[in-house]
Order: structure tokens, then C-alpha cells, then sequence
């Protein structure tokens, strides 16, 4: 039998056990990764991160920030995304993904935008940008910016480097 897993909104008590989450997960180099680098200096907790309980215990989440793509709003950087190796066989990661491209949804955005493996995200509705449209901070391989449109159509509007959004709260993970 499968333990409880309740999906939620991340909350600013959550942080500290987050961190956690991705330093196991993630390791020291896990500050190198592109999302961080855009986030760098605007540690804030977005309205769509979200995470995966079991009791008390945090053992996922997934992390998304609001960004402009060359002064466009209405786009979102998702990742990372992470699950405690010890509870990796009950799909917390694709629950997550699914969840969090609904919470971007349902809040308005219009793309979702993360840097990553084309087969893995390929199935949650990611594609590949075509290279040279959307510019990250720090180096990046341009084949791996996928886009997710939750507005059909919407992609051709961004155009440039991501940055992201004033942050609403001043909160670190």
C-alpha cells in the first residue's frame, strides 16, 4: 500500500526543509543550475511552487518563478524539481509536473519555460525553442530550453533573455 501524499502549495515554513530536499537531491553544484542563476539575488517563493508530503515529512517539490523573456510577462521557469530518492517509485515527480503546470495555468501564465532532457519533459507537453529565441544568464545549451504553451500560440512572443520577476517576498531556498 502507498503512503498519503498530499500535493500543496509551498509555504514560507517549508523553505528550511526544502533546502534540505535539494541539497540531498542536488548536492552542492545544484547553485550552478540555470534556474538558480535566474533566480540569483530574488530568492522568493513563487505562488506556483509546490511540494509532495507524507505526514510532516516534505519529500518533493517543485520550484517555478515568474519571469519576463525579453520584457514579456505572463512566462514562468520551472525547476527544479525534486524527489527524495526514497520516494521515487510513486510518481511524485510527474504528480508535481502536472500539478504545477495546472497552478501556472489556472494563474494566468501563458508559457512555461525550463532547461532540461526533451524525452522526459516531451511528455508533459515541453518542446524545443528554437535556438537563439529565448537567452538565458550564464551559459546554457540552447538545445535544451523546451517551452510548454498554455496558450497555443503564445511562444512567438518571447523573445530575448529571461529574467526574473520583483520578487513578492524575499524568501531564500
Amino acid at each position: 500500500m502507498s503512503p498519503s501524499i498530499v500535493i500543496r502549495k509551498a509555504r514560507p515554513d517549508d523553505i528550511a526543509e526544502i533546502s534540505k530536499l535539494h541539497a540531498r537531491v542536488f548536492g552542492p553544484g545544484r547553485f550552478a543550475r540555470s534556474a538558480y542563476r535566474v533566480r540569483e539575488g530574488k530568492g522568493h517563493l513563487s505562488r506556483f511552487c509546490l511540494v509532495a508530503s507524507i505526514g510532516n515529512e516534505i519529500v518533493a517539490s517543485i520550484r517555478t518563478t515568474e519571469i519576463t523573456i525579453g520584457g514579456a510577462k505572463g512566462a514562468v521557469l520551472l525547476g527544479p524539481v525534486a524527489v527524495d530518492a526514497h520516494h521515487r517509485s510513486f510518481g511524485l515527480g510527474s504528480k508535481l509536473m502536472t500539478a504545477g503546470l495546472e497552478a501556472a495555468r489556472s494563474g494566468g501564465a501563458k508559457v512555461v519555460i525550463l532547461v532540461g532532457d526533451s524525452p522526459y519533459y516531451g511528455r508533459f507537453g515541453f518542446a524545443a525553442v528554437p535556438p537563439g529565441q529565448i537567452v538565458f544568464p550564464g551559459p546554457v545549451d540552447p538545445f535544451r530550453i523546451l517551452a510548454h504553451e498554455l496558450e497555443p500560440g503564445t511562444l512567438a512572443g518571447y523573445r530575448g533573455l529571461v529574467i526574473a520577476e520583483p520578487p513578492v517576498e524575499t524568501l531564500d531556498f
